[in-house]
């Protein structure tokens, strides 16, 4: 991921924050048959390793799994964004010299993947995933809702992925190249937007 200084995050709360506030990742490996992507839900614990281990599994049916991987395994992980209008700068009405462009936040974990199909083991990542996304609903589901005997079947249809990151890139690409009046534009037009996602870049803008 290319990262301009100004842009660089590299506060180790902040990328984590980013990657357990992700609802849907995206694996990305190298294979000898041309890369490979999945979207897919993915877990970090944070207590293994110095950066942390993702889990998480894919359908047995996606032949992601079966190709050797090259290298290291690639999440990506998307924060807030947003498309930023030069109407909102200041700059417009003093030079017109100023262009469109588009504010988000990313996080791209990188480490070597391990699938694996114990059954075990695939319940584990399950059960935590469900926890993670059933958490704070007024009556959550639980894997343990549904009959054992139905949820072994399921778990034969699925392939388990543990990747320990080996190395974090953050990106918080928030107007931070451009000059306090234009940010407060950028702010201001943003949190006038009938956009949620708009609304929700506002707040990261530095002013």
């Amino acid at each position: 991921m290319y990262i301009p200084p100004a842009f660089r995050d590299d506060d180790k709360e902040s990328l984590r924050a980013t990657i357990r506030a992700a609802r849907l990742a995206t694996l990305v490996t190298a294979t000898t048959e041309g890369p490979q992507a999945t979207p897919l839900p993915l877990l970090l614990d944070e207590n293994e390793g110095e950066h942390g281990v993702i889990y998480g599994h894919v359908a047995k049916a996606n032949p992601q799994w079966r190709a050797p991987v090259l290298g290291d395994g690639l999440a990506i992980f998307m924060g807030p964004d947003a498309y930023v209008t030069p109407a909102w700068y200041q700059a417009k009405q003093e030079t017109g010299k100023v262009v469109p462009t588009w504010n988000y936040v990313a996080v791209h974990a990188y480490g070597p993947i391990e699938f694996f199909d114990d059954a075990d083991r695939l319940l584990d990542v399950v059960t935590r995933l469900t926890t993670l996304h059933e958490g704070g609903r007024a009556s959550p589901w639980a894997v343990s809702d549904a009959p054992p005997d139905f949820i072994q079947a399921q778990l034969k249809g699925i392939i388990g992925l543990r990747m320990p990151i080996t190395r974090l890139e953050g990106k918080r690409k928030m107007s931070q190249n451009r000059n306090a009046a234009d940010r407060a534009g950028v702010v201001s037009g943003l949190a006038a937007s009938d956009r949620r996602s708009d609304r929700e870049v506002a707040p990261l803008i530095p002013v």
